[in-house]
């Protein structure tokens, strides 16, 4: 049975909330891949509780890992992890779901096993390109069965051993492509020298996340030259971390201090981080909000209107970022994010259509998205099975009457509690009169 829309919660007045976010799911993922293939037990502290880092866990099981839920210090359980044993023989199905992570991150996995590991995933998901990971490995000698046009479902067949070496790929479609690579890396006989052969890689934060993490663990990884990244072959150490909260999740949060004209404070902001989501604290001022870190502790306030801006490569931040458009005074245009259109779902495509069916004016370009200030009015805001287009909705209806969001449960991609986080933020607004929302 398909459940009703969520309604939006529409703010009255501006908001003046603190919340905190949960564990990174880049971190979370790569720190779980990479504890199947270290050198002894590892722990996870704190980890990301959702559908991607469920759907890992069970993806690393199904390869050999032993992953347990032990007890940590706050509410989340830590997750205590075996690595797959040497040698080991598997024949498994991989469930990828619709993450990313999953269905690019564990082929190199299973090719270092020996045996055959199908993956497959949601609908959704097979139309999702997987053709630079799987070129990869046939190139380095990897049998690789099915994938019909380079999409799921395909198996692998490991013959316990990657020769390793020196490979190219065009990851211009995304950065996964090469961490996919990178993460295995280390455990291939001869390491590898990865070659990027196309256009520019987007998110490449997310390349400098994968990087800096293998170096944590002893990892010796050589990106020095542009578009090349040489890791040589040796062991990776097993480690104990606490991880950080998903910066990425807080931009709703964030940006509902604009969109109500109020201020949202995230604490235990890092310092110093490889996380994407650190650009909110570059973003939002440009969309004329007060960003400040002190003691931890990011809080941004909304300035009297929401500004239009030109922003480049806003990456996964990009639906959120257009939410606050469509709610600009002026226009804005967000460039360097073509890659959008090989997410969950074609973002571009999923936000032109939804913002204009609000009463927006936004327009589809070559590698963007061109947003004209235009009144909008309430309505129903598809998700598309896309959690940060389900949280897209949630901030525009923050600002606009009558928006409903369908399927909002998609947010438990990787935020579960995302409607209760913010209800709950809503709730917290203090009296603190009304402004104009003009």
């Amino acid at each position: 049975m398909t459940a009703a829309p969520w309604p939006a919660p529409f703010a009255a007045t501006p908001l003046d909330a603190t919340v905190t976010i949960p564990a990174s799911k880049s971190l979370t993922n790569r720190y779980l891949v990479l504890a199947a293939l270290a050198d002894g037990a590892s722990r996870l502290r704190a980890p990301l509780q959702s559908r991607d880092s469920d759907l890992m866990i069970g993806a690393l099981r199904a390869l050999g890992a032993g992953i347990d839920e032990v007890p940590g210090a706050g509410s989340v359980p830590d997750l205590a992890v075996t690595p797959i044993p040497a040698g080991h023989t598997v024949d498994a199905a991989v469930d990828c779901g619709l993450a990313g992570t999953v269905m690019r991150f564990v082929p190199p996995v299973a090719a270092l096993l020996s045996g055959t590991v199908a993956f497959d995933g949601d609908p959704a998901a097979r139309v999702r390109p997987m053709a630079p990971v799987l070129a990869a490995l046939e190139g380095l000698g990897v049998r690789v069965e099915g994938a019909p046009d380079g999409f799921m479902p395909f198996t692998v067949h490991g013959t316990g051993t990657v020769r390793g070496g020196h490979v190219a790929v065009d990851a211009g479609g995304s950065s996964q492509f090469v961490s996919a690579i990178l993460l295995a890396a280390a455990r291939f006989e001869g390491g590898i020298h990865l070659e990027h052969n196309g256009t520019s890689v987007p998110s490449v934060d997310h390349i400098a996340m994968t990087v800096e993490v293998l170096r944590s663990l002893g990892v010796a990884v050589d990106d020095s030259t542009p578009n090349h990244w040489i890791v040589e072959p040796g062991p990776i150490a097993a480690f104990d971390v606490l991880l950080e909260q998903d910066l990425s999740n807080a931009g709703p949060f964030l940006a509902a201090a604009l969109a109500t004209r109020g201020t949202v404070r995230i604490p235990d902001w890092p310092l110093n981080t490889t996380q994407v989501g650190d650009k909110w604290r570059q973003i939002l001022p440009q969309l004329g909000a007060t960003v400040t870190l002190e003691d931890g502790v990011l809080t941004v306030t909304g300035g009297p209107q929401i500004l239009g801006a030109e922003l480049s490569d806003t990456s996964e931040l990009a639906p959120s970022v257009a939410a606050l458009c469509a709610l600009a005074t002026t226009p804005s245009r967000l460039r360097g994010i073509a890659h959008l259109r090989g997410h969950e779902t074609d973002r571009l495509a999923a936000l032109v259509a939804e913002i204009n069916a609000l009463g927006g004016d936004a327009v589809e370009t070559e590698d963007g998205l061109i947003i004209n200030p235009a009144p909008l009015h309430g309505g129903l805001f598809h998700s598309y099975e896309d959690h940060r287009m389900a949280t897209a909705g949630a901030i525009i209806g923050l600002a606009v009457p009558g928006v409903a969001v369908e399927n909002i449960a998609t947010t438990a991609k990787t935020m579960p509690a995302f409607p209760q986080m913010w209800a709950d933020m809503v709730a917290q607004t203090a009296a603190v009169g009304t402004r104009g929302r003009g």
